[in-house]
């Protein structure tokens, strides 16, 4: 099993920081970097002719190797509502089909599609969140419900961020296939962690940001964006997506045709010189653990925490139903008020979500974090 990595952050022995699933702390090796890029944008004369495009590439090479993906199919992006923004510029949900959503799923992956549906002539069809926590199943009776309107596309998260749902994104993508409809997963709470193989399962589009599980800044994303769709027109217009637009020409407009693989669907402004190293060097670490060891060890601190909690009369999903490194806690009449911040102050920190307690755990965390927690919750409930 992977060992603890805490001697690579900056985290204090005292802290319980047990909220990956909000927003990861920086590895050591990512806040030196920062510093040194924000040194080169300071000159930025010292700066290689080259040093940007190498970049761009190493960023999206590390995005695509969480996915099995080739570098070619991702696009470098702000964020996930920019990238589901573009897979909705890029592809034609046909009228009168249906969008599917999850209930209380993130705004990214669900508002884009309600802002086009009454223009465009199809609908969205929400999935309510199931009362036994199966969310694949729940998808799926939709999904193939007898009589519905044909489905145009999925718009899902490949676990649900507020409760920690897993979905089995190869048991939807088989039956969205039946029907000749699309997939577009957001695997913000999943990429790194979970296994996805693009070339196994075939999505339309995945999207991820760095800012949780990968360890790095905000601000940057990736879009994985299967070549069937490579055609489109990206959401801005830029001079690197097209073949041949550059400066040092004599013809500044020398080819207006856009690049042939995803590199056309990059944002503008790309040039983020701080933030690009930052985000390959978390993603990078994250695959040189590797996924299998990594989620063995969340898996190993989330099963004893729920473990552990047995005897305090709270809810807990089902093994099966859940990700292996969010465990979200159900509180007869909601969370208790307060228990958050009182735990806070003793620097256990976790998160409150629609009613629930989510823990996130990540690499960092030890033995030490889960008993520890499990100590403060138990006192401030028998308390």
């Amino acid at each position: 099993m992977l060992a603890s990595q805490r001697e690579l952050f900056e985290m204090p022995r005292h802290i319980c920081y047990l909220n990956a699933a909000s927003y990861s702390p920086l590895p050591l090796r990512t806040q030196e970097a920062g510093r040194a890029a924000v040194g080169r944008k300071a000159t930025p004369w010292t700066l290689d002719a080259s040093f940007a495009a190498e970049q761009y590439e190493r960023a999206r090479r590390a995005a695509a190797r969480l996915i099995n993906a080739d570098a070619a199919d991702i696009a470098l992006i702000p964020s996930v509502s920019y990238g589901v923004a573009t897979a909705a510029k890029i592809v034609t949900i046909a009228r009168g089909s249906r969008v599917i959503v999850l209930e209380n799923d993130h705004s990214s992956p669900v508002l884009e599609w309600r802002a086009r549906a009454e223009a465009q002539g199809f609908s969205v069809e929400t999935v309510n969140r199931p009362d036994d926590g199966d969310w694949t199943s729940a998808i799926l009776a939709i999904v193939e419900r007898p009589g519905g309107p044909p489905v145009g596309l999925a718009s899902i998260s490949s676990v649900h961020w507020s409760d920690g749902g897993v979905i089995d994104v190869q048991a939807i993508r088989a039956a969205l296939k039946r029907q000749g409809a699309m997939l577009l997963v957001d695997a913000t709470q999943s990429a790194g962690v979970l296994a996805m193989d693009v070339q196994r399962l075939d999505p339309d589009f995945v999207i991820f940001p760095t800012y949780k599980w990968l360890l790095g800044p905000y601000g940057r994303a990736f879009i994985y964006i299967a070549k069937r769709h490579q055609g489109g027109v990206p959401l801005e217009q830029t001079s690197y997506g097209r073949r041949d637009v550059r400066a040092e020409n004599a013809v500044y407009f020398a080819d207006l045709r856009y690049v042939p693989d995803a590199r056309r669907f990059d944002m503008g402004e790309r040039d983020h010189f701080i933030s690009m190293e930052m985000a390959s060097i978390g993603m990078e670490m994250m695959a040189e653990w590797g996924q299998g060891r990594v989620v063995q060890r969340l898996s190993m601190l989330t099963d004893r925490i729920a473990h552990d909690i047995r005897g305090l009369g709270l809810s807990v999903p089902d093994r099966s139903l859940r990700a292996p490194h969010i465990l979200s806690l159900g509180f007869k009449g909601g969370v208790p008020a307060g228990l958050i911040e009182r735990l806070a102050s003793e620097g256990i920190h976790v998160a409150a979500r629609l009613g629930r307690m989510r823990i996130a755990p990540h690499v960092y965390n030890d033995d030490v974090d889960a008993d520890r927690f499990v100590a403060a919750l138990t006192r401030r409930l028998k308390g």
